[in-house]
């Protein structure tokens, strides 16, 4: 039985049923660590392999006692995530990641931590009560649809560049299935560039998608990305191919958001009203991905100081941040400016592809020790709010 197909079975109360069936048959259950959590899991209901209930039964079995789903635009996927949790003896947290524009604000014309476009911040709101969910949800949906049409026009900018080499792509046919777009989720430029590697898949073969990436695309590999694209048993072929192009391809074929990023105080707003914590997801100069998809370039280190002034503008309760992702001094220079301006610390792993891990090894290191109990605290806070 393949574990994962189970527990992404086509509706949320099959999957449940799934993981509940699994567990009533374990002989031996998994041992959890006291240090490893994961705030930063998305799900299918943004772009992941896992359903929400696959996302819990995975975390468990990596030692979590504790995980969260943030999903991009949507927090359709938490009375799920909830529920797995229960069943499989997991403590859960839910929010939801976005886009906020800065428009008015020092940053309005900088990268911040989006590395399409300047003026663009990722936030979070974590620790969402969950007789709020639905209030969450409404706020996001007419964004979400604002947000799919300008994937009709990426799908179409993919078209004028590809359809003379073959690749033709529908919106509807091709990328909206690969979505939980019918069940509230949203719709991502990961799901695009996905539909895209299977056309490339479908039209050359894995034999020949290196090359069609490097002489159609004009996208360089570096010899590791070769290795993952001419491995004929690589289980995460599209994956690893969907991270080379969304690094190196989105910047060609990318429409501006504008009408589905909220502004910045919008989303203060929502979060006051729902007693959600707002957080600013930081992420730093970045020269190599661990995610494998994100371009090297200069963002915030340069303005830290200027970053956190707009941060208390907007009244940003927490930095949420990875580890893995970034150097020791970079790291330390945040947790001092959040310990200076009052600013709690979360923290999460990103996991939206096969090859990364639920599990940050960092957090057995004594400078993010404290970021454990900082998971423990929120879902605390959460289970409060949400009696």
């Amino acid at each position: 039985m393949n574990t994962l197909q189970y527990l992404n079975a086509p509706t949320a109360s099959e999957r449940l049923r799934n993981l509940q069936t699994l567990v009533d048959a374990e002989t031996e259950k998994p041992r959890f660590s006291d240090v490893f959590v994961n705030n930063h899991i998305h799900t299918t209901y943004s772009f992941s392999p896992y359903s929400p209930t696959a996302a819990v039964y995975f975390a468990r079995a990596a030692s979590l006692p504790a995980a969260g789903i943030v999903d991009h635009d949507s927090i359709a996927g938490a009375r799920e995530f909830i529920r797995a949790g229960e069943i499989a003896g997991v403590a859960t947290t839910v929010g939801v990641e976005c886009r906020v524009h800065m428009t008015g604000t020092p940053l309005e014309d900088r990268f911040i931590n989006n590395t399409d476009q300047p003026g663009i911040a990722y936030m979070v709101l974590h620790g969402v009560p969950h007789g709020q969910i639905d209030r969450v949800q409404a706020f996001f949906a007419p964004l979400r649809e604002k947000r799919n049409a300008r994937n009709r026009e990426m799908v179409c900018n993919i078209n004028a560049l590809l359809s003379d080499a073959g690749i033709v792509l529908d919106f509807d046919r091709d990328v909206l299935p690969l979505s939980q777009y019918a069940n509230g989720g949203s719709v991502t430029e990961r799901h695009l560039i996905f539909a895209l590697c299977r056309a490339i898949t479908a039209l050359c073969g894995r034999e020949k998608t290196a090359r069609f990436v490097e002489n159609v695309l004009s996208v360089p590999l570096s010899e590791k990305q070769r290795a993952y694209l001419t491995d004929a048993d690589n289980p995460y072929f599209d994956y690893d191919l969907l991270g080379v192009l969304k690094s190196a391809f989105v910047s060609r074929i990318y429409v501006p958001a504008a009408a589905e990023c909220p502004h910045a105080t919008e989303l203060a707003a929502l979060a006051a009203e729902t007693g959600a914590l707002l957080c600013y997801a930081y992420l730093g100069d970045v020269t190599v991905s661990a995610t494998g998809d994100k371009r090297s370039g200069k963002f915030e280190d340069d303005y830290l100081d200027e970053l956190f002034e707009v941060l208390r503008r907007f009244n940003v309760d927490a930095v949420t941040y990875m580890p893995s992702r970034n150097t020791l001094a970079q790291l330390r220079r945040v947790q001092q400016m959040c310990a200076d301006g009052g600013f709690l610390q979360i923290s999460g792993e990103d996991v939206n592809s096969p090859r990364q891990k639920f599990v940050c090894a960092q957090l057995e290191m004594p400078e993010f020790r404290h970021l454990t109990d900082a998971t423990w605290a929120l879902i605390e806070r959460e289970r409060a709010l949400s009696e």
